[in-house]
């Protein structure tokens, strides 16, 4: 997920967690409805566990928007009852806008930034795992 106030940014991976694909943007409601509409996009894809970015600054520390996702991502722990890990997302804005530029979508299937940005998050995720499945080997 690429939490924000306004908007959330979904992307799923595939079952042997190869790949990271944008889902879905949700506009932020309120707490209920948003927690509702993920609760239903969780049990509609079988989703196991939860990536969720963590907005920290360039030189690694913590703001107002990161406490703000790390709120948000224990708050989905509890009430999905599913494990959440929070990634380190700095840059992904970024490689969100250089991918959507790069990329002509066919007509229709326009993806925005903030699901981009979840594929980012998650596709870092993902391969940063398997770098520390493989270190343990």
């Amino acid at each position: 997920m690429d939490y924000g106030r306004r908007r959330i940014g979904l992307a799923l991976s595939d079952e042997l967690h190869l790949t990271a694909r944008p889902l879905a943007t949700l506009a932020r409601t309120n707490r209920r409805d948003d927690l509702r509409r993920l609760r239903e996009l969780v049990r509609k894809h079988g989703v196991r566990q939860i990536v969720v970015g963590h907005p920290l600054r360039l030189d690694g520390s913590a703001g107002e928007m990161a406490a703000e996702a790390e709120r948000f991502a224990a708050r989905v722990e509890k009430e999905l009852g599913l494990p959440v890990e929070l990634v380190d997302e700095r840059l992904t804005s970024w490689e969100a806008r250089e991918t959507a530029a790069e990329t002509k979508p066919r007509p229709g299937k326009e993806r925005s930034l903030d699901e981009i940005a979840a594929a980012v998050i998650l596709r870092d995720y993902l391969e940063r795992e398997r770098v520390r499945r493989a270190a343990k080997g």
